[in-house]
């Protein structure tokens, strides 16, 4: 099966060269990474286009918006096994196999990472203890455990993720919330990523939250409208 690795960069300057160096050897001659860049200033499109392989796609874009920068990417890709990617982790060289087996059985896999800082020293042992991370649509509606760099999916999901509604508060809970309806997810123990925070992260995943009640409940609200409106759509598509 195709595999295709969606990144969505932006000024990833300092990592991204790393980070596609951790993948390139596990995927093979017919698998692709698919890059949306959002109108990065610094040299992140010139280290990505350094690498001259054809199985690089990049795109350059202007959402300033992380969640339709990772829509545009995962819109442009033809695999039938699909991994997002952050511009600033690192990948355990096992992951690829390990994932693409598990998920001849499911249809989401979430892996467990380590969480590290920006000069690679561990932060958290394990995102899922921190988060209580596992699956269950009530569950992860009421406190996200869906961290995007960690997931993989059938195509069978992103066709029903896809197009992204406009008010979801991130990709990453979006596509879980769409596999836990649609399929059968998994949230494998195995640490394959290395999860790397720094000062020009773009969302505060596995630090406290810094968002306001009131927001909290505007965004479960958006998200519980937009599974609604999605799930008639899918009913009427039948």
């Amino acid at each position: 099966m195709k595999i295709s690795v969606c990144i969505a960069s932006f000024n990833g300057e300092p990592y991204i060269k790393d980070q596609i160096s951790s993948i390139f050897p596990q995927l093979g001659s017919e698998d692709e990474i698919i890059i949306s860049d959002d109108n990065s200033t610094d040299k992140t499109v010139d280290i990505i286009k350094g690498f001259n392989d054809p199985r690089i796609r990049v795109y350059t874009n202007k959402f300033r918006n992380p969640i339709f920068n990772f829509e545009f990417a995962l819109s442009h890709c033809n695999g039938d096994l699909i991994f997002l990617s952050d511009q600033d982790d690192l990948w355990n060289a096992n992951k690829v196999k390990i994932v693409s087996e598990l998920l001849k059985e499911y249809d989401m896999v979430v892996t467990d990472c380590e969480v590290i800082d920006e000069n690679g020293l561990t932060i958290h042992d394990s995102f899922f203890k921190l988060r209580n991370s596992d699956k269950g649509l009530i569950k992860n509606f009421i406190k996200n455990s869906y961290l995007g760099c960690c997931m993989a999916m059938k195509r069978r999901i992103l066709e029903k993720a896809l197009p992204f509604p406009k008010s979801i508060p991130m990709h990453d809970i979006w596509i879980g919330m769409i596999a836990e309806l649609y399929g059968i997810t998994y949230f494998c123990n195995q640490k394959l990523v290395r999860y790397r925070r720094h000062g020009n992260n773009k969302t505060c995943t596995a630090e406290k939250s810094s968002y306001s009640l009131h927001k909290k409940i505007v965004w479960r609200l958006n998200l519980g409208m937009s599974l609604l409106t999605r799930h008639l759509s899918i009913k009427m598509r039948r």
